[in-house]
C-alpha cells in the first residue's frame, strides 16, 4: 500500500542534504530508526522508490526525511531538488533493523546518521541520552548533518572524524581501531552502526579484533 503525502516544507540542511517535511498519513506507525520507501508522485517516477529514514519522532504531527542528494546521478534525489511545498510523494511500507536497545556508541558515516537522529531525538525527549556517544565520519566540516543540534544534545560525547580536513577539536582521518579502542566504554555496551558498506565492513572488522560480541552490534546498511 502506498500513502500519498504532500510536501509541507523543503530546505537545505547542508550543501548536499535536504530536509523534507510531509503530511503524516492517518494510521502510519513507526519506531525511531525505521524507514520507508519514498516515490515522487510524478509521471515517470512513481515506480522509482528509494529507502529513506524517518528523522521525525513517531508522535509528531508530520513526517521528516533528511536526504543526501546526488544531482549528478540524474535519479530520484536529483528530482527531489526540483520539488516545492505542495508537491506530492508516495510512501510505502515501514521497515528497518535499527532500534535502541540500551546505552552505547553510535557510529555513523555520512547519511548513515539518519536513523540515529530519530533515536537520539527521542532519547532527548525522554531525558534518557545518558552516556550514549556518537562517532560521526565525514569528508569535511561542511558535510556534518545537524552538527549544532547533535553537539547540543551530546556535548563532549559527540566525536567528529574528518577524512579530508584537519581542524582543532575534530579527529582527522578515518574511524580506526585505535580510535574505537579509546572510545568504547566496555564489553557490555551496544554498538549502533550505519553507513556506506565499505565503512561498515571496515568498522565491523575492527570491532571483531577488539572482541566486541557481534550480538551487541545493531546495524543497517544503505
Amino acid at each position: 500500500m502506498k500513502y500519498p503525502v504532500k510536501i509541507r516544507s523543503i530546505e537545505q540542511v547542508t550543501h548536499n542534504v535536504l530536509g523534507i517535511q510531509v503530511d503524516k498519513p492517518e494510521g502510519l506507525v513507526y519506531s525511531p530508526g525505521q524507514a520507508t520507501e519514498v516515490f515522487i508522485d510524478k509521471d515517470g517516477w512513481r515506480e522509482e522508490g528509494r529507502p529513506f529514514t524517518f528523522t521525525s519522532l513517531p508522535d509528531e504531527g508530520h513526517l521528516e526525511f533528511t536526504i543526501k542528494t546526488y544531482p549528478e546521478r540524474k535519479g530520484v534525489t536529483a528530482q527531489l531538488l526540483e520539488l516545492q511545498p505542495g508537491d506530492g510523494l508516495l510512501l510505502n511500507d515501514i521497515f528497518g533493523e535499527i532500534a535502541y536497545k540500551g546505552e552505547g556508541v553510535f557510529i555513523a558515516g555520512g547519511a548513515g546518521i539518519t536513523p540515529f537522529l530519530a533515536i537520539l531525538r527521542q532519547l532527548k525527549k525522554e531525558g534518557r541520552v545518558g552516556a550514549n556517544r556518537l562517532v560521526f565520519a565525514n569528508k569535511g566540516k561542511k558535510d556534518i548533518i545537524h552538527e549544532a543540534e547533535l553537539r547540543g544534545l551530546l556535548g563532549a560525547q559527540f566525536i567528529n572524524v574528518l577524512s579530508e580536513e584537519q581542524l582543532p577539536g575534530y579527529e582527522q582521518g578515518v574511524i580506526s581501531e585505535t580510535l574505537l579502542k579509546r572510545l568504547l566504554p566496555g564489553a557490555e555496551t551496544y554498538i549502533y552502526l550505519c553507513g556506506p558498506p565499505p565503512m561498515m565492513d571496515a568498522v565491523e572488522q575492527q570491532l571483531n579484533r577488539l572482541h566486541v560480541d557481534p550480538a551487541r552490534i545493531v546495524k543497517e546498511g544503505f
